[in-house]
């Protein structure tokens, strides 16, 4: 299987998806999947924006709305995660995973997927201490100047479920590194090319300690991050089971920019298509229970574990629609460059996937609670509609335009063996 590997996407598909079809032209092949890292900016329109957690002159629309209208359609299947520029809003909804727009799958703030016969895990958002394990995802659009940053941090209650996991993994996905990454791989050269990084290389405090948690325990055989718009490869060699973990960081889409990477890994034959992970979906439900939707961190004592019953349970309910997800479906009006939105108010749109999934798995819609009390609220929500009318935690984005770099240059060097 042919997998396509990118950094940071900052909307900008349109670009990413001719570098890829660049290459299948010029080696004849075909790229089975496309992976992004982060920082996808799903924007489906203007009001979109105003959940969007980046600098003024980054407001803009880039190219995700005609994917999510319809007007163009990922030539490749795509799975990305969240990380800190994000359309916060949109990714609330699909909380626990699902399509953003046709063939483009967001795994959710924590998930697990499975494509072909590869297991592909991954977790959205940034690092940040003090959200870590004190807060639960208390934050609600239309948010404020301190919950737009803090809606993507990591919190111990996804990391956590992460760590349940007993089955092996083929791929995970991560926004920032694993904190101590950079041991296992050319840390001079980082250093030479960031010199910034070396302070925090040398404290051990570049990147994230859950991330770092979860490759100790997974053990995947591939992990892929971004966030710091530069290139990085290592490999982690796990105790003495001989197992190894090979680690690729990767730039943000530009011009001479190392954004994107192709690589071939063992597969059974295709086609391949996204399918759910029973062994997650178990978890998921086991740990509902305990989901902190309020400033109070998750009580994970208070859960009722028994997993291999609730995989039995899922699995009988899966059997019958064959593990696929639930269908793509607008949830809003996408942008139409002809006519602006005025409304400054977002909506939180109840999305007709993340219903279908909990009501398969058997729980309660929980992403309008107060975030207060963690009671349902009266924030107004609505089921999608199909009848639409027309109407410095931060790394730096640098000012480049957008331009197709040469595939040489996009693949870069092959990830060590």
């Amino acid at each position: 299987m042919k997998i396509a590997i990118e950094g940071c996407m900052h909307g900008d598909l349109d670009n990413v998806y001719k570098t890829i079809q660049h290459h299948e032209q010029i080696h004849n092949t075909k790229v089975d999947l496309l992976l992004c890292c982060g920082d996808f900016q799903a924007v489906r329109n203007e009001k979109d924006i105003d959940s969007l957690s980046v600098p003024m002159k980054y407001r803009e629309m880039k190219s995700f709305w005609k994917y999510y209208s319809g007007q163009e359609v990922a030539p490749v299947p795509t799975i990305f995660i969240g990380g800190n520029h994000e359309a916060s809003n949109y990714l609330w909804e699909l909380y626990y995973g699902g399509w953003a727009a046709t063939n483009i799958y967001f795994l959710g703030y924590a998930g697990v997927v499975k494509f072909g016969n590869l297991r592909i895990g991954g977790l959205s958002g940034i690092y940040k201490g003090r959200d870590y394990r004190s807060v639960g995802h208390y934050e609600r659009p239309p948010y404020n100047q301190s919950t737009i940053k803090s809606v993507y941090h990591v919190r111990e209650y996804d990391v956590h479920k992460l760590m349940q996991l007993e089955e092996p993994l083929d791929i995970f996905l991560s926004h920032d590194w694993p904190v101590g990454i950079t041991d296992y791989g050319d840390s001079r050269t980082l250093i030479q090319q960031k010199p910034f990084f070396q302070e925090e290389i040398e404290a051990k405090t570049l990147g994230s300690k859950p991330a770092a948690q979860l490759l100790e325990k997974l053990k995947p055989r591939y992990w892929f991050s971004a966030h710091l718009h530069c290139k990085f490869a290592a490999a982690v060699q796990h105790g003495n089971d001989g197992s190894v973990t090979k680690f690729l960081a990767l730039d943000k889409c530009g011009p001479g920019k190392k954004f994107l990477q192709i690589i071939d890994i063992e597969s059974e034959p295709g086609p391949f298509e996204v399918l759910y992970d029973e062994e997650w979906l178990a978890i998921t439900r086991e740990f509902d229970s305990v989901f902190p939707l309020t400033q109070r961190p998750a009580s994970f004592s208070s859960a009722a574990m028994d997993i291999q019953e609730s995989r039995e349970w899922v699995r009988k309910k899966l059997e019958e629609r064959q593990f696929k997800p639930f269908e793509f479906v607008k949830t809003v009006p996408a942008y139409d460059p002809s006519q602006r939105i005025f409304d400054p108010i977002p909506e939180i749109p109840q999305n007709p996937q993340t219903l279908s999934l909990l009501e398969l798995l058997g729980l309660p819609y929980l992403l309008d609670s107060s975030p207060v009390t963690g009671e349902r609220t009266a924030i107004p929500a609505s089921p999608a509609r199909t009848d639409f009318q027309t109407y410095s935690e931060e790394i730096p984005i640098d000012d480049d335009t957008d331009e197709i770099e040469d595939i040489p240059e996009a693949e870069g060097d092959n990830i060590p063996h």
